[in-house]
C-alpha cells in the first residue's frame, strides 16, 4: 500500500513538472526594456571603418536632439567581432552609467551591426538594448569576405567571421536571429556591391527595409548608405517611442 501510495505520488509529482516546463517553454517573453524612454544612441562602425564613416548618421541623430556616441575600435574594426561586441557592451554600460539611463539605442552600419548582435545575444545586452537599426550589414556573411579569403588564403578575424557559413554567424542565425529585449529594423540597398547577396543584411523578426523601397530610383551604394536620405528617415522610424515603422515621407 505504501509503495503504491509512493509510485502515485511520484508520478503527480513528474506531471507538474511537465506542466511547469512546458509553460516556461510557452510563455511569452516580454520585453525587458522601457520602449517609451529612448536613451543614448551608441553607433557602431564597420570593417576598416572610423568615426568619419558614421558622421551622417551621428549629425542626423544629434539634429532630432539624442545623445550619441561612436564606438571606437582599437583595430579599426577588423579584429574579433567577439571582442567589439564586449566593447560595445563596456561602451554602454559607462554610457548608461554618466547619462543615468535605464537603457540604450544602437545603429550598427555594415559589420557594425553584426557586433550589434553579438553584443545583444552574448553579452547581457538583450537587457539594456532598447532598440536596434542595422544599415548595409551581412548577417548571413557575404561572398566578397568569401572571395577575399580564396585570393589571398587568409585575411583579418573579422573578414573571416564575415564570409558566408562562418562559426560565428551560424550561430547568432541558429534559432531566432532577432532574441527578445529590442525591437530591430534592418536597412539594406539592392545596389549594395559588399554585402553578397543583398538579402544578407535582412534578419528574421526585424522590420525589414529597402532603400529601393522608399526611393525606387536611388542606386545607393554600400558606402554611401550612411548619407541616403532613406537611411537618415529611417532612424526617426526605428529608434522613436512609436513601434519601428517605414517612414511615410522620404526627400529622395
Amino acid at each position: 500500500m505504501l509503495l503504491t501510495v509512493a509510485v502515485l505520488a511520484l508520478g503527480v509529482a513528474l506531471v507538474l513538472v511537465a506542466v511547469l516546463v512546458t509553460r516556461a517553454v510557452h510563455a511569452p517573453v516580454s520585453a525587458s526594456v522601457d520602449q517609451s524612454v529612448p536613451g543614448p544612441v551608441l553607433v557602431v562602425p564597420g570593417y576598416g571603418a572610423g568615426p568619419g564613416s558614421v558622421s551622417p548618421l551621428v549629425d542626423e541623430l544629434r539634429r532630432e536632439g539624442r545623445s550619441v556616441t561612436v564606438l571606437q575600435d582599437p583595430g579599426g574594426g577588423t579584429g574579433d567581432l567577439r571582442a567589439q561586441g564586449a566593447r560595445l557592451a563596456d561602451l554602454a554600460r559607462r554610457t548608461m552609467t554618466a547619462q543615468g539611463a535605464a537603457s540604450v539605442d544602437l545603429v550598427g552600419y555594415s559589420a557594425g551591426g553584426v557586433v550589434a548582435r553579438v553584443f545583444v545575444r552574448d553579452d547581457g545586452g538583450a537587457s539594456v538594448v532598447r532598440r536596434v537599426l542595422t544599415v548595409g550589414s551581412p548577417h548571413h556573411g557575404t561572398d566578397v569576405a568569401v572571395l577575399a579569403q580564396d585570393l589571398a588564403g587568409s585575411c583579418p578575424a573579422a573578414c573571416e567571421q564575415l564570409a558566408t557559413g562562418s562559426d560565428l554567424l551560424r550561430r547568432l542565425d541558429a534559432g531566432d536571429e532577432t532574441p527578445p529585449g529590442p525591437r530591430w529594423t534592418t536597412v539594406r540597398s539592392s545596389f549594395d556591391q559588399v554585402v553578397v547577396p543583398v538579402d544578407s543584411a535582412a534578419l528574421g523578426g526585424a522590420l525589414n527595409l529597402s532603400v529601393q523601397d522608399l526611393c525606387p530610383a536611388a542606386r545607393t551604394s554600400h558606402d554611401g548608405l550612411p548619407g541616403d536620405p532613406a537611411v537618415l528617415a529611417t532612424l526617426r522610424t526605428a529608434l522613436g517611442v512609436a513601434l519601428p515603422h517605414r517612414p511615410a515621407q522620404v526627400s529622395c
